[in-house]
């Protein structure tokens, strides 16, 4: 799957693309299904609320999931970014975030690229994010919120909040967001599972928390171009991974055969 020129062009101007229908209902079903098997496990990579018991994000699936894994390499997510970053990229950063009924926490303001540039020594902000829902996400189970045109202001000043949440973000001012929204306005991609979203890595964004009954799942892959790979290992490997190696697209149908599988 590549992006038309409209939408390359709305993805350089605003700072994102929206997609709707690009995975079927049996692709998203598989992957929502094991994503909930994730979360319900131990492993150090499943983060969870500040309840310590529902599940916040889950690193590193394509590491120990088959399904993820085949998805790390699927060419509807995979190609579109390799166009836009014009060449081969890598896996910088792979989550699956829960955002669960009733207890889904919020995600503060911030830019991606803040973190990596900061905690990872990314030299540029060549690496940007390709989203996939797995659950319908509507204005009442925690959307994300954009700031149009704000990846066009560079790296903005941030602080590193330690508090709000059971994960470190750098977040940016009440005062810069009110400045950001006021020149840019607010935007929400909503839509059904299956839809995908690209935004820059200079983005802002963050997302509200989810005080309805409904799950809001979505499946992150923060990819980079191979030669603006991260200088600084800090954090964990299972969350700014190490293996610079460009991502081959499988074939486009490689999640068939574990549908297959499941419906045997």
């Amino acid at each position: 799957m590549e992006l038309s020129t409209a939408q390359i062009a709305h993805f350089h101007d605003r700072g994102y693309v929206f997609l709707e229908n690009v995975f079927s209902p049996p692709e998203t079903s598989l992957l929502c299904d094991e994503a909930h098997r994730i979360f319900a496990t131990s492993r150090e990579e499943v983060v969870r609320e500040k309840d310590e018991k529902t599940a916040r994000t889950a690193f590193a699936a394509h590491h120990y999931n088959e399904a993820y894994r085949r998805l790390g390499c699927h060419p509807r997510l995979i190609t579109p970014v390799m166009q836009l970053l014009d060449g081969p990229v890598y896996m910088h950063q792979y989550k699956i975030n829960a955002k669960a009924a009733f207890n889904g926490d919020v995600w503060q303001w911030h830019q991606d690229y803040g973190t990596w540039a900061r905690d990872d020594l990314m030299p540029e902000p060549r690496a940007m994010n390709i989203a996939l829902f797995l659950d319908d996400v509507t204005e009442f189970n925690g959307a994300l919120m954009f700031i149009p045109r704000s990846h066009r202001q560079g790296t903005l000043e941030a602080g590193h909040d330690l508090q709000t949440t059971s994960y470190p973000l750098w977040t940016i001012s009440n005062n810069e967001i009110t400045r950001l929204v006021q020149e840019g306005g607010l935007v929400s991609p909503k839509g059904k599972a299956g839809s995908i979203v690209l935004f820059h890595g200079n983005l802002v964004h963050g997302s509200p928390s989810n005080m309805s009954p409904f799950d809001r799942t979505i499946v992150y892959l923060s990819l980079c171009h191979v030669d603006n790979h991260i200088r600084r290992f800090k954090r964990p490997e299972w969350i700014a991974h190490r293996d610079f190696t460009p991502i081959a697209p499988l074939a486009d149908d490689c999640l068939n055969e574990l549908i297959n599988v499941r419906a045997a």
